[in-house]
């Protein structure tokens, strides 16, 4: 799976630096939500896409609530499950949730300047 898998505190302050580089696309995950089933699946069938403008990260977030929580308050986002998150210049541009994840709409945040 190419998705970075985010299990630690740490990380978001590397996904964060990185952002200044690139967007970094976040991705929080049920596995106990059939909506975020569907979404990630989608995801998925656009992955190679959307690596093309953004690295791309994958939050477990039964696993790790914590680094969730931990997303919200850095990124001063409203959690939700699933979420897709673009971080740019330390900062999110960009965020959705639920069956508004679209693989095409994080290609063409990460494109916008």
């Amino acid at each position: 799976m190419p998705w970075h898998q985010l299990s630690s505190i740490e990380e978001i302050e590397n996904v964060k630096r990185a952002s200044f580089l690139k967007p970094q696309c976040i991705f929080k995950h049920s596995t106990r939500c059939s909506i975020s089933h569907t979404a990630h699946r989608r995801l998925e069938q656009h992955l190679s896409e959307i690596e093309k403008v953004s690295d791309v990260y994958f939050l477990d977030l039964i696993r790790f609530q914590e680094i969730s929580n931990h997303i919200a308050d850095v990124f001063s986002v409203h959690h939700e499950s699933p979420q897709v998150l673009i971080i740019r210049q330390g900062e999110c541009t960009f965020d959705e949730s639920h069956l508004g994840i679209r693989a095409d709409e994080i290609i063409q945040q990460c494109l916008t300047a």
